[in-house]
């Protein structure tokens, strides 16, 4: 089990990243089906943590466990949780979105609904 510190990426470190449009980033939404309803980032994979069971059997065939993935919840805990259960499932360039979507909406794109 790794227990380093998860590399985090700012959200206007992300605006940057989704501009470029880089083909090969990984981009993880853990938010519950709910909450993406009333606030989404185009480009993102939606792998809700309640539904872990699920989607996890194919983590490693979805996304490539060495190309760099960056993970976004409400505020940045349960997508700091998935990033560490990705290094302990083998994937090695993950990032936690420090603030979530609510920090996006506040320091990046005030269209996305708060809530």
């Amino acid at each position: 089990m790794i227990n380093e510190p998860i590399p985090q990426i700012t959200v206007e470190e992300l605006a940057i990243r989704l501009a470029d449009r880089d083909p090969d980033l990984q981009l993880i939404d853990v938010r519950e089906p709910n909450e993406i309803e009333i606030a989404y980032i185009e480009g993102f994979t939606v792998l809700p943590l309640s539904e872990f069971s699920q989607w996890s059997p194919q983590i490693n065939t979805q996304f490539n466990p060495s190309g760099e993935t960056l993970v976004l919840c409400h505020h940045g805990m349960r997508s700091a949780q998935m990033c560490q259960w990705l290094r302990n499932a083998g994937f090695t360039n993950v990032k936690n979105i420090v603030g979530g979507i609510d920090a996006y909406s506040l320091l990046i794109d005030p269209n996305i609904p708060r809530y």
